[in-house]
């Protein structure tokens, strides 16, 4: 169906998800209870799209999708992915040791945190800071300002008196009330520390950001991550609303995100939160990814959500730093 059809079924879906059920709880996602459906696109075509719907459980579908015709359910795109949850937990490599200069892809985190990863550089306020998840560089929230970040995270090793790289600058707060938008965090580096942005898998990477409205259908596009490393996926949605997610103390959703399979299993696993994901033609960073789940990618992994890197960047007034 046209791309603006899609959209219009997304928000009427929504509207009947809305007057389901209550809010979600960390009890919900164990599958106890009808947990909301996430609503996104899959590109298909030019300006066509289905409707990607994401379920915890295949009876979700029964409460979402009653009374829809049959020319209707041939537009959607229906997968069951279990329970997303943020990816942050340990798992030893390269990238998890002791990184300098520091660059993308190696362990890092708030000192009362496991494990995340270093997903690029910026600039906030003028000066130079690595860019992760709040969940890996904030500790969800219960950071503040100023407080010290490790490389490589304590999980890997990392210890305050040896391994302080950068400090907290920045992070947007969660808010169960309302929808979120993007879960990230910026610490400023430390005037000693040596940097290489552009240490990447195949280089640099672009230095314009990539709108998800320019992303074709099944983009393949790349990560680099503490825990599995470089991987490639294809964008199996965007514009997903609805996105639950578990953390370790509390249940938060997301609306806006892309959605991203791995071509050979999974493309991410815990540990890679604050890896930054690029499309493979032209290297544009597009995504911060943040959060995952088990089951329901195509090839027998769970799928991978990312924060579209644009809105990341706006939200906490960043310039993005290739090189």
């Amino acid at each position: 169906m046209h791309v603006d059809l899609a959209r219009e079924l997304k928000a009427q879906l929504r509207v009947r998800a809305a007057e389901s059920a209550g809010p979600v709880t960390a009890r919900d996602l164990d599958g106890r209870r009808w947990v909301r459906p996430a609503l996104g696109l899959t590109p298909v075509g030019p300006d066509q799209a289905h409707l990607a719907v994401r379920l915890a459980a295949r009876q979700d579908a029964d409460v979402l999708l009653s009374g829809l015709d049959d020319a209707v359910l041939d537009q959607l795109d229906v997968r069951v992915i279990g329970a997303v949850r943020a990816l942050s937990s340990p798992a030893p490599d390269e990238l998890q040791q002791h990184v300098r200069p520091l660059r993308p892809g190696s362990s890092v985190a708030h000192p009362a945190v496991t494990a995340g990863t270093l997903g690029g550089f910026v600039r906030c306020g003028g000066r130079l800071a690595v860019l992760s998840n709040n969940h890996v560089l904030a500790a969800g929230g219960a950071a503040s300002v100023g407080d010290p970040v490790l490389q490589p995270g304590p999980a890997d090793g990392g210890v305050l008196s040896t391994d302080r790289v950068a400090t907290l600058a920045a992070f947007e707060r969660f808010t169960a009330g309302r929808r979120n938008l993007v879960d990230a965090a910026v610490a400023v580096v430390d005037p000693e520390v040596p940097v290489e942005p552009g240490r990447l898998p195949g280089g640099p990477l672009a230095h314009e950001p990539l709108r998800v409205d320019d992303v074709d259908p099944d983009e393949r596009v790349e990560k680099v991550g503490r825990t599995t490393g470089h991987t490639a996926g294809r964008v199996s949605a965007v514009e997903v609303d609805g996105v639950t997610v578990q953390y370790d103390e509390a249940v938060y959703t997301f609306d806006g995100q892309v959605e991203v399979d791995g071509l050979d299993g999974a493309f991410s696993a815990g540990g890679d939160s604050g890896s930054v994901i690029w499309r493979s033609s032209d290297r544009a960073p597009l995504g911060l990814l943040f959060a995952g789940s088990d089951t329901g990618g195509r090839d027998g992994g769970g799928v991978t959500f990312a924060n579209p890197l644009v809105t990341v960047l706006s939200v906490l007034d960043l310039q993005w730093v290739a090189s």
